[in-house]
């Protein structure tokens, strides 16, 4: 297995109280060799624990969202990176489940990789944005994907230099994983230890789940376009 440079990008907003724990953990990894946190326009000490952890970190000038963080990040590091990994920087310890996601593409067994936690330990929603996640991958490509929600993904550099378009917001999970199968490149669903905050059945987690929804069925309505001109 040669040697190859594996970046993590950590979209950090407000993760004073998790960003330390999750660096510290992927130190902890066989095969990382650079860990990037973008502080997306954080309020709390997010900026100041990550740059003192050790990470590379940049600071957008306000919060942007996620969709836009993985894309700046991206570009910063695709030049010099064989593999990129995206994950929640609210992983804490359990960032260290990462080698998991690694190994299948070290290992030419895919190129990219999903990560599939352990179920949900509080009720969250009724399942509506995970079955339009499912429906929309399937509908799109023929492919049925369980985790296509998943923002913890390991990507060979080569399939994200090929994405067209990175979609902003809760859709860019759906939208990636749409090109990166219509582009014929192996995806591998891997189960891991990983947690993180989960969101219940109170109003600001419907809201959540809303927002969620909204803008995953944008990004497979944007893909019915771009079929049609296609």
């Amino acid at each position: 297995m040669s040697q190859q440079n594996i970046t993590v990008l950590l979209p950090a907003y407000n993760e004073g109280d998790r960003i330390q724990s999750t660096i510290d953990a992927l130190r902890s990894s066989q095969y990382v060799n650079r860990i990037v946190v973008i502080d997306d326009g954080s309020k709390d000490d997010t900026f100041s624990i990550a740059q003192k952890s050790g990470a590379i970190v940049y600071r957008l000038d306000k919060n942007r969202g996620k969709g836009y963080a993985i894309q700046y990040g991206v570009q910063k590091v695709i030049v010099d990176s064989d593999v990129i990994v995206f994950l929640d920087a609210d992983l804490a310890d359990t960032a260290r489940e990462v080698d998991k996601l690694l190994l299948p593409l070290l290992e030419n067994k895919a190129d990219v990789t999903i990560a599939k936690f352990p179920p949900a330990k509080k009720k969250g929603g009724f399942g509506l944005v995970k079955n339009l996640a499912k429906f929309g991958v399937r509908f799109y490509t023929g492919h049925t994907i369980h985790t296509s929600l998943s923002g913890q993904r390991a990507f060979r550099a080569q399939v994200l230099k090929n994405i067209p378009h990175i979609s902003a917001g809760y859709g860019i999970e759906v939208g990636m994983t749409i090109d990166i199968l219509n582009m014929g490149f192996r995806i591998q669903e891997v189960e891991v230890n990983m947690t993180h905050r989960e969101t219940g059945r109170n109003l600001k987690g419907f809201i959540h789940r809303g927002k969620q929804f909204c803008h995953i069925l944008i990004t497979l309505l944007r893909k019915f376009k771009e079929v049609k001109k296609g």
